[in-house]
């Protein structure tokens, strides 16, 4: 499936910030960026489906850099395969190349789907990938083992456009877009899941997902679901694909869905998502929000819920909203007036700015590697109360964001690893939120989600505070 993305990413300022394509004359480089590169966030989503192996068409060094991201955040094995372009691949094409990856991945792993993406050389050479997949397909292929072809499915992602995230959301699309649908009709009196596309969240995220459902009593099909291949639990011997996923069945399933949600306020400007395909395609009711992330938007998803369930709130969430509220009504005094620079993921990015928001923290600073103007309407839409408050910063580097800072006065960053640095120059603290955290362990068990993740979220905001005002305390006290 072929997919519109934005632009590369630039030095952008808010006042010359596009509401979408090319900016013209901004200029074409970046220092830091504030984003990773296209093909990952594929190769995330890839490894969400059940039984399947990414495989990069292009260099074996794009492929050995997504691992080491990867393997650095989620600390699991992870396998991305690439069709190893050479000199000679480079000038005659990798034709060759990418039949004999997927024949020695058919041989090796059996997998039930070979994940194809492609890379910047591949696309500055102008490889026609769909027409090689139906080459592949027509050919009579003689392997020495005995079993069933997997399923193929490609994504275009060129690095030189878009991010990480926008690889991730193209990846989506496409799956939904090839299998949905490709099924026999879902049986007559049995529920169909609910379709769930939750963007670029954790896994334990998904796992609390999954259980919100569960507690409703509403099935749910999650894609991509990586809470299991990205975040399971000790192996006795090596699995070369790891158990969990969403599977192909269910992909196919999501035609039938009685609703499709999908998380992304920022997101919500492209019209053809994950969700909208399967409106437009099979006439699923879609629902489009913001990641929830504090009380506003988890309401706002818990009424959507609500509303597919005909089930009211249970118990057990209505207790979790009011523990949460009574945290923000013990730490107000300690977060009131104080000022955070965010930065990240997009999505994220406005979930964060809004969930502050109702915490009496001013995000004096909201950055993102993506630049496709929605980013500073998504957040005032849901909290405008920070009109005039807040400055944004679209295809964004850590240069833009490291450049008039400190007139800003922030108390404490919220974003990736990558902001180590900036922390430490302006002696404040990092709150490590996003992709990738490389420098901490249990990146992978981070909650941001729901009232409970946003709980977790709001002590961490609240005692890194506290710590910076106790260790900078010449009096050294301990009590609060």
């Amino acid at each position: 499936m072929e997919t519109t993305q934005p632009t590369p990413l630039c030095l952008v300022s808010p006042s010359t910030t596009p509401s979408g394509g090319d900016s013209g004359d901004a200029p074409s480089g970046s220092s830091n960026p504030c984003k990773l590169c296209t093909p990952l966030g594929a190769c995330i989503a890839f490894k969400g489906v059940a039984g399947c192996v990414p495989l990069l068409h292009g260099s074996q060094g794009c492929s050995t850099y997504i691992r080491r991201y990867c393997i650095s955040h989620y600390r699991e094995p992870i396998d991305i395969a690439s069709s190893n372009f050479s000199e000679d691949s480079a000038v005659f094409g990798g034709r060759r190349n990418l039949h004999l990856s997927i024949d020695n991945i058919t041989r090796q792993y059996r997998p039930a789907l070979v994940g194809i993406a492609t890379t910047c050389l591949s696309e500055t050479m102008g490889e026609n990938v769909p027409m090689m997949l139906a080459e592949y397909r027509a050919e009579e292929r003689s392997l020495p083992e005995e079993g069933e072809a997997p399923e193929l499915v490609h994504v275009s992602t060129p690095s030189f456009k878009g991010t990480h995230v926008d690889g991730f959301h193209a990846t989506v699309r496409s799956l939904v877009n090839t299998f949905a649908g490709k099924t026999e009709a879902h049986p007559a009196g049995v529920v169909a899941p609910v379709a769930l596309f939750p963007g670029m969240v954790s896994p334990a995220d998904l796992r609390h997902l999954r259980t919100v459902f569960g507690l409703w009593g509403v099935p749910v099909s999650i894609l991509p679901d990586y809470s299991e291949t990205l975040d399971g639990p000790s192996w006795a011997d090596y699995e070369r694909l790891p158990a969990g996923g969403t599977t192909l069945d269910e992909i196919r399933g999501m035609a039938w869905a009685p609703g499709a949600v999908e998380f992304g306020c920022v997101l919500a400007g492209e019209s053809k998502t994950a969700g909208a395909i399967l409106a437009e395609r099979f006439a699923v009711r879609h629902h489009r929000l913001g990641l929830p992330i504090g009380l506003r938007e988890t309401d706002r998803f818990f009424g959507v819920v609500e509303a597919i369930s005909g089930r009211e709130v249970p118990e057990l969430f209505e207790r979790e909203r009011g523990r949460l509220v009574d945290s923000y009504v013990d730490g107000h005094k300690y977060l009131a007036g104080r000022r955070a620079v965010v930065y990240g993921e997009s999505d994220l990015v406005a979930a964060l700015a809004i969930f502050l928001a109702e915490t009496g923290v001013t995000p004096v600073l909201c950055a993102s590697g993506e630049r496709n103007g929605r980013l500073e309407p998504a957040i005032l839409a849901a909290a405008p109360e920070l009109a005039g408050k807040i400055q944004v910063l679209e295809g964004s580097d850590f240069t833009d964001i490291s450049e008039g800072i400190a007139s800003l006065a922030p108390d404490l960053l919220i974003g990736s690893s990558k902001g180590h640095k900036l922390a430490r120059e302006l002696g404040i603290p990092l709150v490590r939120c996003g992709f990738p955290i490389h420098d901490r362990i249990g990146a992978q068990r981070i909650q941001h989600l729901c009232y409970a993740g946003s709980q977790q979220l709001y002590d961490r905001i609240a005692n890194a505070l506290l710590e910076r005002k106790q260790d900078g305390s010449e009096v050294g006290y301990s009590y609060l």
